[in-house]
C-alpha cells in the first residue's frame, strides 16, 4: 500500500464543499471517482481543510492510499483526464510516508479573502470575490484586524455547527492590502473554526463601511457570543491559499 500526497486547485461555486455529502456533489467525491476510474481502486481522499460550499482553493492538500503501482508519468494526467470538465484540477502528486496525514500534519493554514470595492457589478470576478459598493476605510479595517492577532476565544466567529473541541485559536498573521479596487485579506493560523474567517471578515467590513467604531468591534469580539457577530462574508470571496507542513 502506497500513500500519495496531492495538491489541488478548485473553484468552489458548483460544489457543496470539500466533504462528501448526500445533498450535492463535493470536491472529495469528484477526486475519489476520478482516482477510481483511473486506477480501478476505491479510495478515501482526506483533505487538509474542509472548505464549505462555494469556497475556493488555490492549494488544497490531500492524501490517499493505493495498492496498485502506477507509472509516475501517467498518474497526474490520468487523474485529471478522469476529472473531466469539473472545476477541479490536481496540480501535483507524489509518494509520501504512510504516516503522513494531510489534516493532522498541517502546521499552518493561510486563507485569503477577496473584496472588489467598486460601484460597477462584477463580471470576471463574479462568484470569486465579495462585491461591496460602499467605499471602505482600509485603515479602520486594519485596526480591527490587529485586535484578532494572538491567542483568543473566537466563539463570536464560530458557526453553530462547528465541531471543534475548543474555540481557542491562535492567529499568527493578518494582512489587509488594497490594490486599486481590490482588497485582499490574509489570515494564517494552525487551524480555524468553521466559518471563522468569513465571520471575521464580516465584522471587519462593518468597520470599513463605518457601521461600527473600533469599540463596537472590540465588544463584539470579546462578547464570545455568536449573536453579536456581523453577518458572515459570502463564501464566494474565500480561498484556501496555502498549507504548510
Amino acid at each position: 500500500m502506497q500513500r500519495y500526497k496531492i495538491k489541488i486547485e478548485y473553484e468552489g461555486t458548483p460544489f457543496v464543499g470539500w466533504q462528501f455529502q448526500k445533498n450535492g456533489q463535493s470536491v472529495q467525491e469528484v477526486l475519489q471517482k476520478a482516482i477510481f476510474n483511473f486506477s480501478g481502486e476505491k479510495v478515501v481522499v482526506t483533505g487538509a481543510g474542509r472548505t464549505d460550499s462555494g469556497v475556493h482553493a488555490l492549494e488544497q492538500v490531500a492524501h490517499f492510499d493505493l495498492k496498485k503501482k502506477i507509472k509516475k508519468e501517467s498518474f497526474l494526467p490520468g487523474i485529471n483526464q478522469h476529472i473531466g470538465n469539473k472545476l477541479v484540477i490536481v496540480l501535483k502528486i507524489k509518494k509520501t510516508s504512510k504516516k503522513f496525514h494531510a489534516r493532522f500534519y498541517a502546521k499552518k493554514r493561510t486563507y485569503q479573502y477577496r473584496i472588489i470595492n467598486r460601484q460597477a457589478p462584477l463580471v470576471l470576478q463574479k462568484n470569486k470575490a465579495w462585491h461591496i459598493r460602499k467605499k471602505l476605510d482600509v485603515k479602520a479595517m486594519k485596526k480591527g484586524a490587529k485586535l484578532l492577532l494572538g491567542t483568543h476565544d473566537f466563539s463570536t466567529f464560530r458557526a453553530s455547527s462547528c465541531e471543534a473541541k475548543s474555540p481557542i485559536k491562535t492567529i499568527e498573521k493578518i494582512s489587509i492590502k488594497k490594490n486599486k479596487e481590490k482588497i485582499t485579506l490574509k489570515f494564517t493560523s494552525k487551524s480555524f473554526l468553521q466559518q471563522q474567517v468569513r465571520s471575521m471578515v464580516g465584522c471587519i467590513k462593518y468597520l470599513g463601511e463605518g457601521k461600527w467604531k473600533l469599540n463596537d468591534f472590540k465588544k463584539s469580539f470579546k462578547s464570545n457570543s455568536r449573536l453579536k457577530c456581523a453577518p458572515p462574508a459570502p463564501a464566494c470571496g474565500l480561498y484556501l491559499a496555502k498549507i504548510k507542513y
